[in-house]
């Protein structure tokens, strides 16, 4: 990066949430910039309710979007200067040049939403800048997609305000290749059409092979059930070679079997497809690999069928099974997010799992909704009697997806 592409930062306004206080991001916008914003926009994160390491596998997933959101101000620029400035992360306003966005140069979390400008002009879209003031609500490293929300949140301002046209499905492809290919985490595209396709009371479930989708209806009060998301606290980083081990293994494991993708390898046809994999020498961390997203993948269908039928209490022993799969076969569980699992069953919980990405983040638990507070207490107990910090727990209430607030 040359020295012209550095960014320049300035200070921030006082009283911002870095510093404990709430933020309203169109005041913030006006102290930061001197005028009101053109509109405000909010993105959703999201938690999965099956289908996890799938997504880049042309494989199916079922998130739902969460109340908690991205939330951008943001002003139409014509010369070239993209100025980012969140409440939430101690610093001021980063301002950048559209023309020397370069992928991999850093810039922290700014690195999404300028990926995002950058993603929009590499596909010959006319973005000629913006002033944008961000704050969220979605807990960052908790494995609730705090990174696509902020994708997804500016690339509808930047459709909206440079009049692009188009749909949540492409702005979620823009937000992939940002982190992708600006950013350098290899993730799927499950995250960013969650929170730019979701809809409110339902869950979505998603080809990520052709991107077609169905919205699933997911009324868990009126069946008395509750769909808690439990944050461990404990932060994780897909960025740090994990995740991407596990993708490459994936794609050896495909290319081994002669198939574009696992998503190709039928559920009845694992067994065999293991042993070919065995015959050919495939490291033992490959068969895991392939053995956790090829029955994965039949849980999604698993749910589906559950859901359809009415029984979603079923649908608890599958998201154990889910849990063990990620743990034992894709091993990026950790002690936290086992202990909630354990713990939550052992209180009468109906089922639970990770979800995310792993190595620490959420796990969600389905439990009968009387005793939901007492699940809850459970979990938090046990994470006392273990020494580990308080967990944080929420009700998961399927919410809207991406979209223009004023």
């Amino acid at each position: 990066m040359t020295e012209t592409a550095q960014p320049t930062v300035t200070p921030g306004p006082a009283g911002t949430a870095a510093e404990g206080h709430a933020a309203d991001p169109a005041a913030t916008f006006t102290e930061l910039y001197g005028k009101t914003p053109d509109g405000i926009w909010a993105a959703p994160g999201r938690v999965n309710l099956i289908g996890e390491y799938t997504d880049f596998n042309d494989g199916f997933v079922m998130p739902l979007a969460l109340p908690h959101t991205a939330v951008a101000a943001v002003s139409r620029r014509d010369d070239g200067v993209l100025r980012l400035y969140s409440t939430d992360v101690p610093g001021g306003v980063v301002s950048l040049r559209t023309d020397e966005l370069t992928p991999h140069s850093g810039h922290g979390w700014a690195a999404y939403p300028a990926g995002v400008l950058w993603a929009l002009r590499a596909a010959g879209h006319p973005v000629t800048g913006a002033d944008i003031a961000l704050t969220s609500t979605v807990p960052t490293g908790a494995g609730l997609s705090s990174s696509a929300a902020l994708e997804v949140v500016t690339a509808l301002a930047l459709n909206d305000l440079f009049d692009l046209g188009l749909t949540p499905a492409e702005l979620a492809v823009i937000g992939r290749r940002a982190e992708n290919d600006f950013v350098g985490v290899p993730s799927g595209i499950m995250d960013q059409m969650a929170s730019a396709c979701c809809t409110e009371g339902h869950a979505l479930h998603l080809d990520t092979r052709d991107l077609s989708l169905r919205h699933i209806p997911f009324d868990l009060a009126a069946q008395g059930l509750t769909l808690l998301v439990v944050d461990t606290r404990v932060k994780h980083a897909l960025g740090d070679g994990a995740y991407a081990e596990r993708r490459a293994g994936c794609e050896e494991g495909a290319r081994l079997l002669g198939i574009p993708m696992l998503r190709d390898l039928p559920y009845e046809d694992l067994p065999a497809g293991l042993a070919t994999l065995a015959d050919a020498g495939a490291a033992e961390s490959i068969l895991r690999y392939v053995r956790h997203v090829v029955s994965d993948n039949h849980r999604v269908e698993q749910v589906i069928a559950l859901l359809d039928a009415g029984e979603v209490r079923a649908a608890g022993p599958v998201l154990n099974e889910g849990h063990r799969s990620l743990r034992d076969d894709l091993r990026v569980s950790c002690p936290e997010l086992d202990l909630v699992v354990t713990a939550a069953n052992e209180a009468g919980a109906l089922g639970a799992r990770m979800t995310g990405g792993g190595f620490g983040g959420s796990a969600i638990v389905l439990v009968e909704a009387a005793a939901a507070d007492a699940v809850a207490d459970a979990v938090t107990k046990a994470f006392a009697a273990a020494g580990h910090a308080a967990p944080g727990i929420f009700t998961a209430v399927p919410s809207a997806g991406a979209r223009r607030l004023r």
